[in-house]
C-alpha cells in the first residue's frame, strides 16, 4: 500500500460520519459539583479539540466538541471546603454510616452510571480517538470494577465483623477512612483508571474531591447528576481547570489527606511538594514506565511477535502498561522484525467508529511533531524505520514506526515515548538487557519471551526485585484487576487492585478491652442496642 493510499481516505467528510455516531452541536459546559450542587461557572472556558479531523475541500479541519469551565483557584478550593465540612474532622454522616448503607450509595450510582453508558462511550471515541471496541469494553470493565469493588468490601466487613482474643485482651479491628482525597485520572483511561481510585476512597467513607483527566473531560458531564443523587452533599465534588491553578491550591491548602494521582513523576513530585504536612499526605501513584519485552534466542516467535505487536500498539502505544522498548536477541531479530512488519501491516488505520480500526488518530497536541522528534533523533544516531509507511503522519494520525538498531545514544532508548513508535534493540549477552533494566529509573513491569526454562527462570529472579510483574511469554498489562497493579522506583506509589485499594484509602483501628465480664457486658450491650456503627457483628450478604 502506498503512502497517499494509506492515508487518503482516513478522515471523513462531515456526511460521511455514521449517524448514529455524529456529536450534536458542540457542548458548552459550565456545570461543576460543589456540596451536592450543579453550579454554574460564568468564567473563561477550556475548548474540547477532538482528535478526530474532518476533510473537505480546503483541507482537514479540526472538530471542536465542546468546552469545559476552566475553574480558578478560589473556585477549586470551595469544592475543598465542601468535602472537608463534610468529613467533619471523621464525624459526617458519610465516614460514619454503616459499611453497608455506604455500599448501597454506591450501588445506587451503578445504577445510574449504567443509563449514561451510550453517551460516554461515544464522548470517550471522540475526545480521546479510542475506538468503539475499546471504548465500550473501558465503560463495561468500569462497571465490573465497581460491583467487584462492592463484592470485596463485603467480604472485608464480614471478616471484621468478629471479636478478636489474644492475651486476656479482647479486640475488634475495623477498616476506617483516612479523611480528604484528591482523585486525578489519565487521559488514556480516563473513565477506568480514574474510577480504580475514585470508588474505593469513597466506599472506604473518604470524601473526594475528583479533577478529570486533561483530555476527556466531558465524558465526566453525563455522569454529574449520578454523582449528585447518589451521594450525601460534599462527599464527592467534581472540578475543572488547569492543574496548575487548582490543583495547585488544594495541595497548599494541606486540607488533602490522601492524593490519588495517575500521570508523570514530575508532576507528582511537584505537587507532593506543595503540601505543608507531607507526613499527614497518603499518595498512591501510578507513573511513568519504560516497561520492556526480552525476546529469547530460544523462543515461540509467533507469539512473541504477536503478543508484542499488542503490547506496543494497543491504543496507539498510549498505556503505561504498553511494550515501550524491545530487546531481541541477534539470532532471532530478522526473523522477529519480518513476522513484526507482517502482522503490524495488518492493523487498520481509520476513524474510532469503523469495524476492526486498530491505529487511529491521536488525542495529545504537539504529539505527532514530537514522535517525528524521537524518530528523526533515532536515524541521527544509526537507527532505520523498518516498516512500511512507519512515521507518515496526517494531522492528528501518526502511522506507526519501528525503528531498528536502536542504541543507548537515542532519545527513544529512553524516554517513554507513550506512542506509536516501537524500538528494537539487538542484543547477543543478556547481561545488555540485565544491566537496562537494573539501571532503569522505571520499575513497572516487564515481559521474557522465552521457551528455556534455565534463561526464563535466571531472569525471573534477576528482575523480581526490579518490576512489580514479571509476564512470560504475554505483554504488559494491569489485568486482572484482582492482581496487584504496582512498580517500583519512579513508577509508582502504592498497591492498586479491588482488594488492595480498599486498603490503599483506608486504616485499621483497633477497639480492645480487657476480657472481664463486666466489659463483655457492656460491649454485648453496645452490639445489642445498635448504639455504635464500628462495633457491630453485622454480617453482610
Amino acid at each position: 500500500m502506498t503512502t497517499d493510499h494509506l492515508l487518503a481516505n482516513l478522515f471523513p467528510g462531515a456526511n460521511e460520519i455514521p449517524e448514529q455516531f455524529r456529536l450534536p452541536a458542540p457542548i458548552e459546559q459550565r456545570d461543576y459539583l460543589v456540596d451536592g450542587q450543579l453550579r454554574t461557572w460564568d468564567g473563561p472556558l477550556a475548548q474540547v479539540r477532538s482528535p478526530v479531523q474532518v476533510s473537505g475541500p480546503d483541507g482537514d479541519a479540526p472538530v471542536i466538541i465542546g468546552s469545559t469551565p476552566l475553574l480558578n483557584a478560589e473556585t477549586a478550593l470551595t469544592a475543598l471546603d465542601a468535602a472537608v465540612r463534610a468529613y467533619d474532622r471523621g464525624q459526617g454522616t458519610w465516614p460514619t454510616l454503616r459499611v453497608v448503607e455506604r455500599i448501597q450509595h454506591v450501588e445506587a450510582f451503578l445504577r445510574r452510571m449504567r443509563e449514561q453508558r451510550d453517551a460516554v462511550v461515544k464522548l470517550l471515541m471522540w475526545e480521546i480517538g479510542k475506538n468503539l471496541q475499546d471504548s465500550q469494553k473501558e465503560f463495561d470493565r468500569t462497571c465490573d470494577y465497581i460491583t467487584d469493588t462492592i463484592n470485596a468490601l463485603k467480604e472485608l466487613d464480614r471478616r471484621s465483623s468478629r471479636f478478636e482474643l489474644e492475651q486476656d485482651t479482647l479486640g475488634q479491628i475495623r477498616r476506617v477512612p483516612l479523611g480528604v482525597a484528591l482523585c486525578m485520572g489519565p487521559y488514556n483511561y480516563p473513565l477506568n483508571e480514574t474510577f480504580t481510585t475514585l470508588i474505593p476512597a469513597l466506599i472506604m467513607g473518604n470524601t473526594v474531591v475528583f479533577k478529570p483527566a486533561k483530555l476527556g473531560v466531558l465524558l465526566i458531564r453525563p455522569l454529574l447528576e449520578a454523582f449528585r443523587d447518589s451521594f450525601p452533599a460534599g462527599v464527592i465534588n467534581v472540578i475543572y481547570g488547569s492543574g496548575r491553578e487548582t490543583v495547585s491550591a488544594l495541595m497548599a491548602s494541606g486540607k488533602i489527606d490522601i492524593f490519588a494521582f495517575i500521570g508523570t513523576n514530575k508532576a507528582a513530585s511537584d505537587l507532593k511538594k506543595l503540601h505543608p504536612r507531607p507526613h499527614r499526605l497518603r499518595a498512591t501513584l501510578g507513573l511513568d514506565a519504560k516497561n520492556p519485552g526480552i525476546v529469547l534466542p530460544e523462543v515461540d516467535l509467533d507469539n512473541a511477535v504477536n503478543e508484542a505487536v499488542t503490547g506496543a500498539l494497543s491504543f496507539n502505544g498510549q498505556r503505561c502498561t504498553a511494550l515501550k522498548i524491545l530487546f531481541v536477541h541477534e539470532a532471532v531479530v530478522d526473523s522477529f522484525i519480518e513476522k513484526f512488519n507482517h502482522k503490524l501491516a495488518t492493523l487498520k488505520p481509520g476513524m474510532p467508529w469503523e469495524d476492526g480500526v486498530s491505529l487511529t488518530p491521536l488525542p495529545e497536541p504537539g504529539k505527532v511533531d514530537y514522535l517525528h522528534a524521537l524518530v528523526a533523533d533515532a536515524e541521527t544516531h544509526g537507527a532505520h524505520v523498518v516498516n512500511r509507511n512507519g512515521g507518515v503522519s496526517r494531522g492528528s494520525f501518526f502511522y506507526p514506526a519501528v525503528l531498528y538498531p536502536v542504541n543507548p545514544q537515542m532519545r527513544v532508548y529512553h524516554e517513554e515515548q507513550f506512542g506509536p513508535v516501537v524500538p528494537i534493540v539487538p542484543y547477543r549477552e543478556l547481561e545488555t538487557v540485565i544491566d537496562y533494566v537494573l539501571e532503569s529509573d522505571f520499575g513497572q513491569q516487564l515481559s521474557i519471551f522465552g521457551t528455556d526454562p534455565a534463561q526464563v527462570g535466571k531472569l525471573v529472579d534477576t528482575f523480581a526485585n526490579q518490576v512489580g510483574r514479571i509476564n512470560i511469554n504475554a505483554q504488559c498489562q494491569r489485568g486482572p484487576d484482582t492482581f496487584p497493579f504496582n512498580g517500583r522506583k519512579n513508577s509508582a506509589e502504592g498497591t492498586l487492585s479491588v482488594h488492595d485499594a480498599l486498603r490503599v484509602f483506608s486504616i485499621r483501628t483497633l477497639v480492645a478491652t480487657k476480657f472481664q465480664a463486666h466489659n463483655k457486658d457492656l460491649i454485648s450491650d453496645i452490639i445489642r442496642d445498635r448504639a455504635s456503627s464500628f462495633l457491630t457483628t453485622d454480617y453482610i450478604f
